[in-house]
């Protein structure tokens, strides 16, 4: 999919949240700018999350509460696997929410066996490319 602005990318997460349901994962992948917070805000909303959503970069992970709890985890400044495991993510994966992972490659050897896989790529501008699929390992 194509998206040609912060609200249109915004969008696309509403509708991709309509997908999602308690005890989803989303795997965001991407470089700096291309959109990952952005789809987050747009999926949190579509599952009911009232107030500001932003990237916990310095937190590492924000909850949410809306009609279906939103877990957002950002892994930038994360530098291997076992600060994840400190962060007793299975708490999060395996819970009655949706999971979102931006930078989610660093956490790709503790993802569960199923999972949406999102990568999103900066096409200059504006412009996202953004492509959704089902993962099953």
């Amino acid at each position: 999919m194509l998206t040609k602005n912060l609200n249109h990318t915004i969008k696309l997460g509403k509708q991709f949240a309509k997908k999602l349901k308690k005890g989803d994962l989303v795997a965001l992948t991407g470089n700096l700018g291309s959109g990952k917070t952005s789809l987050t805000q747009g999926i949190a909303r579509g599952l009911g999350v009232k107030g500001y959503i932003r990237s916990p970069s310095f937190k590492l992970i924000n909850e949410y509460k809306g009609a279906v709890p939103v877990f957002h985890f950002d892994l930038y400044r994360v530098n291997n696997i076992f600060d994840i495991e400190n962060l007793g993510y299975r708490d999060y994966f395996y819970n009655n929410g949706v999971t979102i992972i931006e930078w989610a490659e660093k956490a790709k050897a503790i993802l569960p066996d199923e999972y949406w896989q999102v990568n999103l790529f900066n096409l200059g501008g504006t412009r996202r490319k953004i492509i959704i699929k089902k993962v099953k390992t």
